[in-house]
């Protein structure tokens, strides 16, 4: 059986967000796929992220893992939140992802 199934080009995104600690990381995970706002996170740990702030170049070793929610309950002042849209993909997988994140507004996010 051939399997169809179509896709809205930039309808889904890949967002990627960096925090402290492995923990950190996990509660946030955790809470964007419980609010409905990622199908699934990835948490990738040993990242190293080298950055200026405040004009210094900082390099941290952080754990690389959508943004209201993420800003809210983001330890860091200023959290690095990118979404890159995704062009092509496994239609099953992004049926999936959009059975699993319907377009709602986050309620567990803080104001």
């Amino acid at each position: 059986a051939k399997l169809s199934l179509t896709y809205i080009s930039d309808k889904y995104s890949v967002a990627y967000v960096t925090v402290p600690s492995p923990e950190v990381g996990k509660s946030i995970g955790r809470g964007l796929v419980k609010e409905k706002l990622a199908a699934c996170v990835n948490i990738i740990p040993q990242v190293t992220s080298i950055y200026e702030w405040k004009n210094e170049i900082n390099e941290d070793n952080e754990v690389d893992r959508l943004t209201e929610y993420v800003r809210s309950n983001h330890p860091y002042e200023v959290c690095e939140v990118i979404s890159l849209p995704i062009k092509n993909g496994n239609p099953p997988y992004l049926k999936w992802i959009g059975d699993n994140v319907p377009e709602t507004k986050c309620s567990g996010c803080k104001d």
